[in-house]
């Protein structure tokens, strides 16, 4: 089992940048590719981006494509999500969460995530 803890959100104004952590606790992180979630007031939680386990690929949706990069430091058990050129519509509360499925469709894929973090909430003003 392993715990994940989010940090770095805040308030930014349009076009900032924030940096998003993803902290996690018992088992090794290496273990699990992880993905990033979000979800806005009235909406459902929608995919963000993932990373495979050992950090070689990526995948992101399109609407931040160019904006937003996934890395991952298993030596230090913490993914991130650097978000840049940040708009209104970026608001919401981000959530990590490990799959331990290691493939393309299983890291867009919600429903394979085992574990999630509290969210942390990213609120851009126009």
């Amino acid at each position: 089992q392993v715990q994940l803890v989010e940090s770095g959100g805040g308030l930014v104004q349009a076009g900032g940048s924030l940096r998003l952590s993803c902290a996690a606790s018992g088992r090794t992180l290496s273990s699990y590719a992880m993905g990033w979630f979000r979800q806005a007031p009235g909406k459902e939680r929608e995919f963000v981006g993932g990373i495979s386990r050992a950090g070689k690929w990526t995948d992101y949706a399109d609407f931040v494509k160019g904006r937003f990069t996934i890395s991952r430091d298993n030596a230090k058990n913490t993914v991130y999500l650097r978000m840049n050129s940040l708009k209104p519509e970026d608001t919401a509360v981000y959530y990590c969460a490990a799959n331990q499925e290691n493939t393309r469709v299983a890291i867009t894929t919600t429903v394979k995530y085992e574990y999630w973090g509290q969210g942390t909430q990213v609120t851009v003003s126009s």
